[in-house]
């Protein structure tokens, strides 16, 4: 029993020794075998690999895919004409020697990301401050984008310490004011639009109130000449009236008083409340008196 216990913790650590030689490297990554914290070896292409156990030799493993750094840093920059901006950018970069790599920078992704932050973010005042505003939202920006992508790659390869690292491509994502004078011109440009509203309104106004002007006026005009053809046409109508009145009056002059007096009598009889005190003797009721001795 203690032969075959012997035997099974023999196995055990025997594959225990020989599962810590063994290693995989993913097709993403480098597998760096260091022994006694020196670089033994760098493994690029993927697959399974062979080692000491621990602690003759460890292994590490190292992005190599493009990685993509963005800015984190809100600090205003001054431009050439020296007005304050923020600007956003992204750099992608990938490990390219992880020996350089590990022995300048560090031994993950993290480290080189910290030190490629900051050298983009000096490269990117140093070339705003030789711009304007304008220069970095017109054709410019992408000699901007070159100039920056141009120094940050002799920084990463420098002769004496190099990074081991490449950087693809440098991009600014936006270029902005910054806050303080970013209310202020909003505040001018609401103060202008407010100041062209009024204006607008003012002239519409004016423009409604002569619209309105003109338009009373024609109605006055057309009023008038209508007020005009009407007393004209009227005055017309009441000549041919009066000239028939007349030549039917002249013919039978006593029907013609006749006729006047019962218009008379029409209209002083109009209302049934109205009470009149007049004397029956009187012409007025010289028409009736008349009717009156013809019915007799």
């Amino acid at each position: 029993m203690n032969k075959l216990g012997f035997v099974l913790t023999s196995l055990l650590v025997a594959l225990a020794i020989a599962s810590s030689m063994l290693f995989v490297v993913d097709q993403r990554q480098f597998g760096v075998v260091f022994q006694l914290g020196q670089i033994k070896q760098v493994v690029n292409q993927p697959g399974l690999n062979f080692k000491l156990p621990p602690p003759f030799q460890n292994v590490s493993y190292i992005d190599k895919r493009l990685l993509t750094l963005e800015s984190s840093d809100t600090e205003p920059t001054l431009t050439a004409e020296k007005q304050r901006v923020v600007i956003d950018w992204y750099v992608r970069w990938r490990i390219s020697e992880p020996e350089q790599y590990i022995r300048n920078v560090g031994i993950n992704e993290g480290a080189g990301a910290v030190q490629l932050n900051r050298v983009v973010r000096n490269s990117f005042q140093q070339e705003v401050n030789k711009r304007t505003v304008s220069e970095l939202l017109s054709s410019r920006r992408e000699e901007l984008m070159e100039d920056v992508k141009r120094q940050v790659l002799a920084a990463v390869r420098g002769e004496e310490k190099p990074w081991g690292m490449d950087v693809v491509d440098v991009r600014i994502t936006r270029v902005d004011y910054a806050q303080s004078i970013t209310e202020s011109v909003y505040s001018r440009m609401e103060a202008e639009r407010k100041r062209e509203a009024n204006e607008l309104r003012s002239t519409g106004f004016a423009e409604g109130e002569k619209i309105r002007a003109d338009a009373d006026r024609q109605r006055e005009v057309i009023v008038a000449d209508a007020y005009r053809d009407a007393q004209k046409v009227k005055g017309d109508g009441d000549g041919k009236a009066a000239g028939i009145y007349a030549e039917a009056f002249g013919r039978d002059p006593s029907f013609a008083q006749f006729y006047r007096s019962l218009d008379a009598y029409k209209s002083s009889f109009s209302s049934k409340s109205d009470v009149m005190v007049v004397d029956p003797t009187s012409d007025f009721f010289k028409a009736m008196r008349s009717s009156a001795a013809a019915g007799k």
